[in-house]
């Protein structure tokens, strides 16, 4: 009882208005212990979460390990949805992780002669959502249990390397912190199965360890690269001096670096990632992302075509003038200029000194838009023949089109182990050279998603590959001219979701890298669609899918778009998009627009819409027309290449038009009353610099509003949630005995005033007393990131975006029914919906199909742990069925398959002259009627009456 006392106190010890700083090991290790214990006592345990996929468009995969004997065995690891495992050749996965305290990896590696499974928790890609891990777990029954063998305050890690000789005898190599310094990074070695660990390689606070590789036959021999970066909510910089290469020639124990100014190799500030693959002792390849600028004069010449926005930005007035009005006007169409900025428009604007132009470059540069502007050299392949004393460059062109700009999000290379000259490079494409990298060509399919992440080659039979990307998993057995895709487990990274009134109603959402995808919140998730040619979910737009939402007096008006404020008016009726995104005036300041832009339509009318960018924007008329109804409500931004100083959340008062909150990522919360025509700061006493992750008025006060902060781009996993009952003037605390996990969304229910639903990014809470106290609701989901929350009002479910095991669905009217009167009663029995009688029941089509079998959920809540017995009683009073039930302290569920037991058939047929059939699966279901339904203790005994129809 101490130490969980203990546990308690340090967890309550973050929750005052001061901001945390960065979340430390020991902090973490103790709120995973707090979170299990609080797990085992949650009133709300045994309500079950049902997944409801997606599937087939999956999410990221960072790892395969495969089984060389038999390769139709494998795991595949995914960014944030877990490990699984086939038998199969992909046909069917079983998670194996579901029991552990994360889904975050960063690698994975096997030791098949064993079965003993090691995985490097947290991402070693460094993307707006790789999210950090717990240390090194180790699994010796093939995922059952799991040991955490150490290394927590890692957070990411590179890659896992064994010894195939000795399994005892590991590398690891870890990138460290996300967002912030450390010095739990580099290389570390175990010899005795990770017991304890030996720190071999260590560059500085800002460098770790993104990839390891050795020499297929002699261990002694390892390579390793070191990555310096520097990653901010505002900028990331993904390069600097204490990048480069280091080489062991005693399994781990001491490193060399070997990129020397005399190597050959690119050395300095602007070296980026490497990713590595040897060949054999001497022989390495490294694919290498360089930071350093291109030189203009080596570039191409082209002529050029037409106007480059590029030209305004040194142009006079009187060159300006003199452009040809057509050119021009070709120019402001292609580039989606307003209508209104037209040639002459446009040129008058300039005579009169109202426009510079420059403005009509500065028009068109966002923060986004400096990300494909920066001429850096970017991927190249260097290869070594001597081990690691000299490098030479393979690639005699530019390798463009490969990374873009995001090479930190790429760098894996791959040799043939069958030919030193054929290797393959993962990038936005996946590609190949047959002459060692000095040309290339494309081996991704059609069917294949972009952004590879994982590359598997066959040591025995070249051509049989395994591609991981952000859209699941690929396998070819001809080296890239056939792809299959083996997309069969809900891992889809979801970002936002959202839900329409229609019947049955449909769910919504935005996913990473994966567009904007809709589907029946029923549909089946089965295979069925392979041949009926339907897939039950549909894809509505592509790229990085956002928010969205849905008129509600038409399901098929949507709003939504990708990354950046792109959004559209969708009539899939009509099979329409109208853009809608705001645009700025011509000498203005561009607007800033969020990654997940909010957008938002008004509750007391579905013609209004909101948008924000660093201010915020309102439309009445479906998003044709923008009015900008703010100042900027943000701190203004900061120097960087990351969109910042943007708003990140809105939400509207459903009690009066134009009582509007906002969140922005630098931590203003504002506040209007009068539909924008004046505004104030409402987060002065709140945590300073906080992302807000959402702002919520509420549904059934008019003065009440909720608001979460998260740290997470801190490395600070404290949960910050708050509460006001008065527009903001002061705020509570309601996240007291919450483990550690930044928060992205809370949710107020929409019948009870006092039920709230958290989501983090390790999990899901609810709060049946108003974030007095917070239960954990996590009955079949695992410990995964939750990024969004909606009701549907109707159906009385709650729908659970995760980002990593897609969408999950519960029903919460037995929730929406707790009060303080059930909470004092000994045992308290939930009406039960009527059932209809079917007469397929224990049948089905053929001999050969599966039986029918109905279901009843009977839902209780008892005050004690109590053992209950169960009787199920027919009109006449006829127990037809009984069992017994053992009770938590809580909501439990019981549940029934309306068939009689033996004796209670006996019986009824004794009472009652009436046929009864017995079904084909044996089973004789209950006839229509009413029924009574018994629960009794010793002392406790309560009883409720449902139809069978």
């Amino acid at each position: 009882m101490n130490k969980l006392i203990c546990i308690f106190s340090l967890i309550f010890s973050v929750f005052t208005f001061g901001q945390k700083n960065t979340t430390t090991s020991e902090e973490v290790k103790q709120s995973l212990i707090l979170k299990n214990n609080l797990e085992k006592t949650s009133l709300v345990k045994n309500i079950p979460l049902k997944n409801i996929g997606p599937s087939v468009m999956s999410g990221r995969v960072v790892d395969v390990d495969v089984n060389t004997e038999n390769p139709s065995e494998f795991y595949v690891a995914y960014a944030s949805g877990g490990l699984w495992y086939t038998i199969n050749n992909g046909a069917s996965f079983t998670p194996i992780m579901d029991n552990s305290n994360t889904q975050n990896i960063g690698d994975i590696a096997v030791d098949w002669k064993t079965g003993v499974i090691w995985v490097g928790t947290g991402e070693n890609n460094s993307s707006r959502s790789s999210y950090a891990g717990i240390g090194i777990l180790k699994s010796l029954d093939k995922g059952k249990t799991w040991a955490n063998m150490g290394l927590n305050d890692t957070h990411h890690i590179g890659k896992i390397v064994l010894n195939p000789n000795n399994p005892n005898e590991v590398i690891i190599g870890a990138t460290g912190h996300l967002y912030t310094p450390n010095e739990e990074r580099g290389i570390y070695k175990t010899i005795d199965g990770g017991k304890t660990w030996k720190k071999t390689l260590f560059i500085n606070e800002n460098t770790g360890i993104i990839d390891v590789a050795h020499a297929p036959k002699n261990f002694n021999i390892i390579y390793a690269s070191a990555w310096q970066k520097d990653r901010k909510a505002w900028n990331f910089k993904g390069n600097g001096n204490g990048s480069g290469i280091y080489k062991s020639s005693d399994a781990g124990e001491t490193w060399q670096k070997i990129t020397t100014p005399q190597s050959g190799f690119p050395t300095g500030e602007g070296v980026g990632r490497i990713g590595l693959a040897a060949f054999n002792e001497n022989t390495i390849y490294a694919v290498h992302d360089n930071q350093f600028r291109r030189d203009s004069s080596k570039k191409e010449s082209k002529e050029k075509k037409g106007i480059q926005k590029d030209d305004f930005k040194s142009m006079t007035i009187a060159d300006f003038l003199k452009i040809d009005d057509k050119k021009l006007n070709a120019f402001l169409k292609t580039n989606n200029f307003q209508e209104k900025y037209r040639a002459e428009n446009v040129k008058q604007l300039v005579r009169s000194g109202v426009a510079k132009p420059a403005d009509v470059a500065k028009y068109l540069e966002t923060a986004n838009s400096l990300l494909f502007d920066t001429p850096v050299i970017g991927a190249e392949v260097y290869l070594s023949t001597d081990g690691g004393k000299t490098w030479k460059k393979r690639n005699k062109d530019f390798i463009d089109d490969l990374y873009y700009s995001y090479g930190y999000y790429f760098g894996e290379i791959r040799i043939d182990p069958n030919n030193q000259n054929k290797i393959y490079l993962t990038g936005v494409p996946l590609i190949a050279s047959e002459n060692g990298g000095e040309t290339y060509f494309a081996i991704s399919g059609k069917n294949m998603h972009a952004d590879h992440q994982a590359l598997w080659i066959n040591p025995n039979k070249s051509g049989h590959i395994l591609n991981g990307n952000d859209g699941g998993l690929n396998l070819t057995y001809d080296d890239g001219k056939n792809w299959t895709k083996l997309n069969t487990v809900s891992v889809g990274q979801f970002y936002s979701i959202n839900v329409d009134n229609q019947e049955p109603y449909h769910v919504y959402g935005g996913l990473q890298d994966n567009g904007v995808w809709t589907g029946p919140h029923n549909a089946p998730m089965d295979t069925r669609w392979h041949q009926t040619g339907e897939y039950p979910w549909k894809s509505i737009m592509g790229g990085d899918g956002m928010q969205v939402q849905i008129d509600n007096r038409n399901c098929n008006i949507v709003y939504t778009g990708y990354q950046f404020g792109n959004y559209y008016r969708i009539d899939r009726n009509a099979k329409k998009k109208t853009y809608i995104q705001p645009k700025h005036e011509l000498g203005e300041t561009p607007y800033r627009f969020n990654w997940q832009t909010p957008i938002l339509l008004s509750p007391h009318n579905q013609d209004i819409i909101y948008l924000g960018s660093n201010k915020l924007h309102r439309s009445l008329n479906k998003g044709d027309n923008w009015e900008t109804i703010s100042k900027d409500l943000t701190k203004g931004g900061k120097k960087g290449n990351v969109a910042y100083g943007t708003l990140t959340t809105i939400s509207e008062s459903p009690f009066k038009f134009g009582l509007l909150y906002t969140g922005s990522d630098d931590g203003f919360i504002q506040y209007t009353n009068d539909g924008g025509g004046s505004w104030s700061n409402i987060s002065s006493t709140l945590p300073q610099n906080l992302w807000v992750s959402r702002i919520a008025a509420s549904k059934h006060k008019k003065d009440r509003v909720y608001v979460t902060l998260n740290g997470y781009r801190n490395d600070d996993f404290t949960p910050y949630v708050y509460l006001s009952d008065d527009y903001g003037v002061t705020w509570k605390n309601i996240a007291k005995n919450l483990p550690l996990g930044a928060v992205n969304i809370i949710l107020e229910d929409t019948e009870n005033e006092n039920l709230l639903f958290l989501g983090t990014d390790n999990g899901l809470y609810v709060s049946l007393n108003k974030g007095a106290s917070w239960q954990i609701m996590q009955n079949g989901m695992p410990n995964v990131a939750v990024h969004d929350l909606v009701i549907q009002p109707e159906a009385k479910h709650l729908l659970i975006g995760t980002h990593g095991r897609s969408i999950y669905k519960t029903d919460i009217a037995q929730l929406q029914l707790y009060s303080d009167t059930i909470k004092r009663e000994a045992l308290t029995i939930f009406q039960i919906d009527a059932i209809k009688h079917s007469k397929n029941w224990g049948n089905s089509w053929s001999l050969w199909g599966e039986a029918t079998t109905p279901g009843m959920d009977i839902t209780f809540y008892s005050s004690k742990k109590e053992t209950y017995n169960t009787k199920v009683l027919s009109a006449d009073d006829v127990v037809v069925n009984e069992t017994e039930i053992n009770a938590d302290i809580g909501y439990n569920i019981l549940s029934f398959d309306l068939t009689f037991s033996k004796a209670g058939k006996s019986k009824y047929l004794k009472k009652n002259k009436k046929e009864l059939k017995k079904a084909k699966n044996g089973k004789t279901y209950l006839p229509k009627g009413k029924y009574k339904l018994i629960l009794e203790s010793k002392k406790e005994k309560q009883e409720v009456i449902f139809e069978i129809e």
